[in-house]
């Protein structure tokens, strides 16, 4: 297991403890109110009330816990191929600039079956949730969505604190970004 599903694990485990304790407290104020209403004799009306709080309370307390464990499980069915996703994104790389160095030849076939490939890789992925960050060149730099490799002159003043080059491209799968656009920004 990685060390971040050991994390989650362990998240979940302290979440899971904390409702538990939760539970526990409830049940324990529940209880000292009956002891504290027992020696005053309470009537049969005072006792009905206290239990029909104490299952309230209980009750309230498992749908919170039922809702909190249904949203992470949505959650991480979301995301549940993210690790082989990530993993894949090298050879996406690679055939970015593989695709650059096969159109400098003059061989058409090897072009369109490198292309075919490319295509049918990029299409699987993005079917799974994939989606390029967009960056271009002259863009403002955006520390939340990119991460900046270097800092260079501005070749002109209009290019100061924009992005001059791309270095890696960034991907998002759903909302999260997986990673971020590598960028080399003017000064």
């Amino acid at each position: 297991m990685s060390k971040k599903e050991d994390i989650q694990q362990e998240e979940k485990a302290v979440e899971e403890k904390a409702t538990v304790e939760q539970v526990e407290e409830t049940v324990e104020a529940a209880e000292q109110e009956e002891k504290a209403e027992e020696t005053k004799e309470p009537s049969a009306e005072e006792l009905i009330q206290a239990e029909k709080d104490k299952y309230l309370r209980l009750f309230a307390e498992f749908e919170n816990y039922k809702k909190r464990t249904s949203k992470e499980r949505i959650e991480l069915f979301k995301t549940a191929g993210k690790d082989i996703i990530v993993s894949l994104l090298p050879v996406v790389d690679d055939f970015d600039r593989g695709m650059i160095e096969i159109n400098k030849s003059e061989d058409e076939e090897l072009k369109k079956g490198v292309a075919l490939i490319q295509d049918k890789l990029v299409k699987t992925l993005e079917q799974k949730g994939l989606t390029a960050v967009e960056v271009n060149q002259g863009d403002a730099f955006d520390a939340d969505i990119q991460e900046a490799i270097t800092q260079i002159p501005a070749p002109t003043e209009d290019l100061k604190g924009k992005v001059i080059d791309v270095i890696e491209k960034g991907y998002k799968l759903g909302d999260t970004i997986i990673r971020f656009p590598k960028v080399v920004i003017g000064q």
